[in-house]
Formats: structure tokens, sequence, C-alpha cells
């Protein structure tokens, strides 16, 4: 299993379930910053077209590309179907923010063999790693 610090390091595109249009929520300011310093960001919403000015899609698997990571800001029990679908996909690691924990999103992740992070933040973690992906 790779760190936590890693898996960011090592990730170029980063799909993002649950990403909000509200910009006073972690779910939008999050992916903002992970954008800022260079990741590519895919926002899977299926009620909102766009998140900071990007197309959503509605669900994991209308990505048309692989994806380094898929980050999850939906709660603990909504995040083990997320990370189902995030298998069926073959993304190789799955990341629950700040406060979302799940023995069962585990489990699955586990089975699947992806890395897995939970109850830690994107945005802490790039920044006490210093890490960009700026040239």
């Amino acid at each position: 299993m790779r760190s936590a610090q890693q898996i960011l390091a090592d990730a170029n595109v980063i799909a993002v379930v649950g990403a909000s249009r509200d910009p006073y929520k972690p779910s939008h300011t999050v992916p903002l910053q992970m954008m800022r310093y260079g990741w590519r960001i895919i926002p899977v919403n299926p009620f909102v077209d766009e998140v900071f000015g990007v197309k959503t899609v509605p669900t994991l698997a209308d990505i048309g590309e692989p994806v380094d990571l898929v980050d999850i800001f939906r709660p603990a029990e909504d995040a083990v179907e997320v990370v189902r679908q995030a298998a069926a996909i073959k993304a190789p690691a799955v990341w629950l923010q700040s406060g979302i924990v799940s023995a069962e999103a585990r489990r699955i992740a586990e089975e699947a063999g992806m890395d897995y992070v939970e109850d830690r933040c994107l945005a802490v973690e790039r920044a006490v790693g210093q890490l960009t992906k700026l040239s």
C-alpha cells in the first residue's frame, strides 16, 4: 500500500465524487485548490452541469478515461457504493475526505487491490508534502 503522500504524488487525474458548486464547502474548495496546484479534476455530480468551470459527469462510470484517484466527498454510508464503482472502473486508489470513515469501504477497496485513504484531506496532505504538479 502506498502512503497518502505517494498516492497524491503519483496521481495526475482525480475524480471528485460529490464536488460542490457551493464555494463555502470543502467539496468545492479542496478540489479547486488541487486544480491550482496542477492536478486535473473531474467533478462527479449528477445534479449540476459544471463545478469550478469544469463539466461534471453524473457517475464514475461516465468518465471516458482512466483516473489515478477517486476522492470521495459523500457520507460514509454512500462511500461504500462509490468505492464499488471505483473498483468497477479500475481506479488504483480511493480517498475518503476528512471525517469519512468506513470499514466496509476499506474492505471493498482492499479486496479490489486499491490503495485506500480515509479521514484525511487531500489539500492538507498536499500542503504537508509540499506537492505540486506545476512545472
